[in-house]
């Protein structure tokens, strides 16, 4: 802690404060740069969602990544990670079943309970559209070296923490 010579260091916290308050400019960038990411982000999570199927709700993509990256989920497992009420997540998940993405199988640690799974056709067109995505993101940051790209990952999961702390 930095002192301002007065002995107790208040001073000099209160300082760093006001210095890095809201309003200012690294917050404003942050802010700007966030809002034009994650905009591109559901622009992208539409496109996606349509490469899987022509008929998939851009919110269930969502989905379709967390059962490809878990395995098989509760879907009130499901809703509270989506952050939707049980209505619209069996809504959901009625939809992808109909696709013939998704299906229902028994919960071996609680046969009262049902665990929602990939079909193999869910897997191969997810997988499809997850490598396209990653090619795609390769390409675009293809004048950036391996550290770069390393770096960006980290802060963007620390940022990821922090906003689930909160």
């Amino acid at each position: 802690m930095h002192g301002s010579g007065n002995g107790d260091g208040r001073r000099g916290e209160s300082a760093a404060m006001a210095t890095s308050g809201p309003e200012q400019p690294e917050f404003l960038a942050l802010e700007r740069e966030l809002t034009v990411l994650l905009r591109r982000a559901r622009a992208n999570q539409g496109e996606m969602a349509r490469e899987v199927h022509p008929d998939l709700e851009s919110s269930a993509y969502a989905l379709l990544v967390r059962l490809d990256e878990c395995g098989g989920q509760r879907a009130t497992e499901l809703a509270g990670y989506i952050g939707v009420g049980k209505a619209t997540m069996s809504r959901q998940l009625r939809a992808l079943e109909e696709l013939g993405l998704v299906a229902r199988e028994p919960d071996p640690a609680d046969g009262r309970a049902w665990l929602i799974t990939l079909t193999e056709e869910g897997h191969e067109r997810v997988r499809r559209v997850r490598e396209a995505r990653r090619a795609r993101y390769a390409g675009r940051l293809a004048d950036w070296n391996p550290g770069e790209v390393a770096e960006l990952a980290r802060l963007l999961r620390e940022l990821n923490r922090g906003m689930e702390q909160r």
